[in-house]
């Protein structure tokens, strides 16, 4: 049976696509079942205020980088979405007197225009984010040289290789509306992937690559950066692929509520937890990981249901 054209957008797969029987499944969860879908290699942790969530999410910058030596080089991936862990991570580093500097960060991804990454003088530019954020704040007497962070901003393939110089301790993301993780959208419905979306195995060959982005993204990004300014955002990102994402010893993506809704985190937990991998909803795709954490803002789970505004 053919599966059905996109809701959101026709040329495109995305999760509206899926059989209806899991879409059932995952909005009629409470938050309750949502936390019992820890299985071995997936676990879902919740917080009760964003201030322990945001906490923890900044001490797993602070236990990778606690980790790293000379002779021992490790460190942690990390997004821009959310970003109210960054300031955290730099006031912890700077209390603690922290010296990070054999320590070592990848910015998952960054937008590209034109063919070329966006300069730091860009108003959405991640890698001026993260230093804006996070590591313009630490003491220089404390910070990792800057060639120990890296953004796939230039030789995509070096990006790439450090994974395999540099222990990826965790990679930590979010979840947007289209169900990714960094910018691992859901493919065009084109050529080979006009009538099926691509296997996951053939998903998972894809590298940190320029990639284009679902209509979805480029309007999420709009609301939530960008004060609705669609033209503002690019339609293309460099980001990092499932190949780096398979070197992290551990992923942990942290739902607040701010980047997805309460149907959509439940709809990806319960395709990991079930073990239900489809690339229309790539962020599925980690249930083949062998450590991956969910970590919930039980708040921003409320309930799915049907209210007018």
């Amino acid at each position: 049976m053919a599966r059905p054209l996109s809701k959101l957008a026709p040329d495109w797969w995305d999760y509206t696509t899926l059989d209806a029987g899991i879409l059932e499944d995952a909005a009629k969860l409470t938050a309750r079942q949502v936390e019992r879908l820890s299985r071995p290699g997936f676990r879902v942790v919740m917080y009760d205020t964003l201030e322990d969530f945001y906490l923890a999410e900044a001490l797993e910058y602070i236990q990778a980088w606690r980790q790293s030596t000379a002779d021992n080089p490790c460190g942690i991936c990390g997004p821009i979405g959310p970003t109210e862990q960054l300031p955290l991570v730099a006031r912890l580093v700077n209390e603690l007197n922290l010296d990070v500097r054999d320590a070592h960060f990848w910015g998952m991804d960054e937008w590209v225009e034109n063919g070329s990454p966006v300069p730091t003088d860009h108003p959405l530019s991640f890698a001026r984010a993260d230093w804006d954020l996070c590591f313009g704040r630490i003491q220089p007497k404390l910070r990792m040289p800057k060639d120990h962070l890296r953004f796939p901003t230039g030789d995509l393939a070096a990006y790439s290789a450090s994974y395999d110089a540099v222990r990826c301790v965790v990679m930590q993301g979010g979840q947007g509306d289209i169900k990714h993780w960094a910018f691992n959208d859901p493919p065009r419905r084109r050529g080979r992937w006009k009538d099926e979306p691509p296997p996951p195995q053939e998903y998972r060959k894809l590298r940190t690559r320029v990639t284009d982005l679902h209509p979805v993204t480029i309007m999420q990004n709009a609301r939530t950066s960008g004060g609705g300014r669609v033209n503002l955002v690019p339609t293309q990102a460099a980001t990092v692929g499932p190949v780096e994402t398979w070197k992290a010893e551990k992923v942990s993506i942290w739902h607040a509520g701010m980047h997805d809704n309460p149907f959509g985190m439940r709809l990806t937990a319960l395709m990991i937890s079930k073990g239900v991998a489809d690339s229309s909803v790539p962020m599925s795709l980690l249930a083949d990981h062998p450590n991956v954490q969910f970590n919930f803002y039980r708040p921003a789970l409320a309930e799915v249901k049907t209210e007018m505004h």
